[in-house]
């Protein structure tokens, strides 16, 4: 283990090819970034060959933007997303027939005339149109490099710490540097382009627009790496080329694309958007045509912003030539030295607060992709810190204040029509984009999903009314950039109302994690427009078990061949559960005068069914005990009582951690991305540390991940990323029922290890040692005079913060508690 001062300034040691040594000084680097000396884990991916397929190119992002560099030789690629580039415009989705149809509906399921009950559901109760808008791409940026002949001791990597992607190799005498990243302060993707040792840069830039080919939504694994030969070159032709698409110079140095996006289920195109590159370097620079050209230059740097006309889900009026003029020339303004300083400054500020090592922290020699490849058969305790950090990096690439929230691919995205749309999922996906945000210290990515909900909460408002006859708000199981909230994709998939109320418990986990009254004032109206929805759509069940959710689902999943339409599933009565507690806390800190609603919700409450046991001994899914001995559906609905709530836990309901452990055991530890993510932090949650390690290998092995590291459905999710982390953290650290529960579900193979900057909840920040599956020591930090209660195995240890909010503990009084 690394003892040495966690307040040290980190410094790093390279183990540098001797090749690349001397034919770089100055500009050489890491094969292999070492261990930093405050104990983290290295946090560089890295390829010894260039991209080939989009899946091992490197992401790079600033929230609002995203970029793909495939570290090509010849040829760079770089292909861009923004997060408003979504088709269509806005629309209102609401069925005008669904108010009529809905007792009818009801009455079918009260029947059990599943089927009927779905064709009149799919005929007068779907939004109009049946699909929503998907996320699009903004085209790519192909540079070729003229006098480029050749590449040796090429490397290529990701530096998480300082948000850069670095290219290196040399050209006989000539070693060629190239950086890039997203810029948050300057708004602006950076490509620097810097050659030394004899040579000079000529280079054609052209635009590319995206693709309108759809990648399959297929189970096929991913295929293992294969890179790109050092000159492989692609066309601009080979994209499709809009009609309204305009590329042409503008001013000094620069190149402008202006288009327009696409239309889809009927819904007309109504953004602009606007690309502009600008050029800064120490050889000539022009646009010559649809091309940007650069001739005799040591050092380029090619400024990127990209904008369209969204203002917001309802106003489309704005102007993206003029914020791409804006944002390049005032990145133009800095010399590049500033423009980095800035960036890094900017992202470490948030990404330092953390750090994690898993087992020695030596540094492991092989390219990352070779260690994903083995993953499954080789202890790797480092790739399991690195995927953490990697997950952080993502979130805070694709999720930052003004934002759109992050969807189903992060802020990456290679074409026109991405698999399921690559919008928000919001029956679990999109809810687990976020679930490390507070553990690992990210508060602050979760802001744009409070503005995605004030959005929502609006257009939820129409179809609760229009669809149910109720007052407050309802999204179902989809949204979109237009803030689309009426059930989509057909009765089986999108008749499930509750997906706005399982968003709520992001906003709510972040006060937990920070309690701040100022953040509950505004997050109070959605809970409580969420909550007097369900007040008043709930009905008697037939059977006198309690109020019911009709018509509804467990998400996806059919309880008999070809029906998924049923009242009150299980999940449904969990979150409605949570939803109307914290609504109800919330009212209470608040002092809301409405005393007559809090009575009503928790009348309303009260009458919920609880949660049953069936005949195999697993959580029924459904009311009825409809579950089967065999089914590996990739959904786990019915167990989030477990995960992310803690209704369901080891220490208050056995009996049913138990009965949830037989439902695991049923559908299997292996699935799709994401649904092996969740089945890992379940079984951390439930203490299994083992278990949930082998879940873990399989989810960081080559069929869930890709070279890149993202996250394989497959194809590419991203949630299966964030998920998986969630699950590494909560084998380390849990905060629920009122403790911090340390070292619950540590596996036999990571005996030590140390985190630093972890959260909990009731505002508290830990930093952890361990070694010997045993805790060594334990800092933590919050507000003066709480008082916190620490679960230790068996042991619980009450401990109350100084007057600087602190407390240090030494692993033997754990023991001796």
């Amino acid at each position: 283990m690394n003892r040495q001062n966690p307040h040290r300034p980190a410094r790093r040691s390279f183990l540098v090819t001797s090749g690349l040594a001397l034919a770089m000084p100055g500009l050489a680097s890491a094969t292999v970034v070492a261990k930093t000396t405050d104990g983290r884990d290295s946090l560089s991916l890295w390829y010894d060959k260039p991209a080939g397929p989009w899946v091992e190119a490197l992401p790079i992002g600033n929230g609002r933007l995203g970029a793909m560099v495939f570290g090509r030789a010849a040829q760079e690629r770089l292909q861009l997303n923004e997060d408003t580039l979504f088709a269509g415009g806005p629309y209102d989705p609401a069925n005008p027939d669904a108010l009529a149809a809905l007792p009818k509906v009801r009455a079918l399921i009260d029947q059990e005339k599943f089927k009927e009950a779905a064709e009149l559901a799919s005929a007068s109760m779907m939004g109009k149109p049946v699909r929503q808008m998907p996320y699009g791409a903004a085209g790519d940026l192909l540079i070729d490099f003229l006098n480029v002949k050749g590449a040796t001791s090429y490397q290529r990597s990701l530096d998480l710490d300082s948000a850069i992607a670095t290219t290196r190799f040399t050209d006989g005498a000539t070693r060629h540097l190239r950086e890039a990243f997203a810029s948050a302060p300057d708004g602006v993707v950076v490509l620097r382009l810097a050659m030394r040792g004899g040579g000079l840069l000529d280079l054609d830039l052209g635009y590319r627009a995206p693709a309108n080919v759809k990648s399959p939504g297929t189970q096929t694994p991913p295929a293992p790496f294969t890179g790109a030969a050092w000159d492989e070159r692609e066309s601009t032709d080979a994209g499709i080329r809009p009609a309204a698409l305009s590329i042409r110079p503008d001013g000094d140095g620069a190149l402008l694309i202006e288009g327009r996006n696409q239309a889809a289920q009927g819904i007309e195109g109504a953004l602009r958007y606007a690309v502009r590159v600008r050029a800064a370097s120490d050889g000539k620079v022009g646009a010559v045509g649809d091309r940007l050209q650069v001739r005799g230059a040591s050092t380029v740097t090619l400024l990127v912003s990209c904008a369209t006309s969204y203002v917001n889900y309802a106003d489309v009026s704005g102007d993206p030539v003029a914020l791409v003029r804006e944002r390049t020339e005032a990145a133009a303004r800095k010399p590049y030295d500033r423009l980095k300083a800035d960036h890094v400054a900017a992202h470490q500020a948030l990404f330092k607060r953390f750090s994690i090592r898993i087992g020695s922290g030596a540094v492991d020699k092989r390219p990352t992709y070779q260690r994903i490849a083995v993953s499954e058969t080789e202890a790797d305790p480092g790739l399991a810190a690195l995927y953490v950090q990697y997950a952080r990096y993502l979130l805070l690439s694709s999720s930052r204040p003004g934002s759109q929230p992050a969807n189903l691919q992060g802020r990456w995205n290679e074409g026109n029509n991405p698999p399921w749309g690559g919008k928000y999922t919001i029956n679990i996906n999109t809810e687990m984009n976020y679930w490390p945000a507070h553990p690992a210290n990210l508060r602050e990515c979760v802001e744009p999903v409070l503005r995605m909900l004030e959005d929502l909460a609006v257009t939820g408002a129409v179809v609760a009314r229009k669809h149910y006859g109720a007052r407050g708000w309802v999204t179902h199981h989809n949204t979109d950039l237009w803030r689309a909230t009426a059930p989509i994709d057909g009765p089986n998939f999108g008749m499930w109302p509750l997906g706005g109320a399982w968003m709520c418990k992001t906003l709510w986990d972040h006060y937990e994690y920070h309690p701040d009254e100022a953040w509950l004032r505004r997050i109070y109206p959605l809970l409580k427009g969420a909550s007097l929805f369900f007040v008043d759509v709930m009905v008697e069940d037939p059977k006198g078990r309690g109020l019911v959710t009709s018509p509804s689902m467990s998400p996806e999943h059919n309880h008999h061949p070809g029906a998924a339409l049923c009242a009150g599933p299980a999940m449904d009565r969990q979150i409605i559960r949570d939803l109307f507690a914290w609504t109800l806390q919330a009212h209470a800190v608040l002092k809301d005068p409405d005393a007559g609603f809090a009575k009503t919700l928790e009348a309303t409450r009260a009458r919920l069914p609880a949660d049953r046991i069936g005949a195999l001994g697993q959580l029924q899914e459904w009311l009825e005990d409809w579950d089967l001995p065999h089914d590996t559906h990739r959904h786990v609905s019915h167990l989030y009582g477990v995960y992310p709530s803690e209704q369901i836990n080891v220490r208050d309901t056995p009996d049913l951690i138990k009965a949830a452990k037989v439902s695991l055991d049923i559908r299997g530890d292996k699935s799709t991305g994401w649904a092996t993510a969740w089945r890992l932090v379940l079984w951390a949650r439930m203490g299994d540390g083992d278990r949930a390690h082998s879940i873990l290998s399989g989810l960081l092995g080559p069929t869930r991940t890709y070279p890149n590291m993202f996250d394989a459905h497959p194809p590419f999710q991203i949630d299966g990323n964030f998920g998986g982390t969630a699950g590494i953290l909560e084998m380390i650290v849990q905060s629920w029922g009122g403790e911090i529960l340390l070292l619950p579900a540590l596996p036999a193979a990571w005996p030590d290890g140390s985190l630093r900057g972890v959260r909990a909840r009731g505002g508290v920040e830990l930093d952890i040692d361990w070694a010997g599956h045993r805790v060594q020591r334990l800092a933590l930090r919050g507000r003066a005079g709480d008082k916190l209660k620490l679960r230790y195995g068996a042991r619980v240890l009450d401990i109350t913060l100084d007057g600087t909010g602190r407390a240090s503990i030494d692993g033997r009084q754990l023991q001796a508690a």
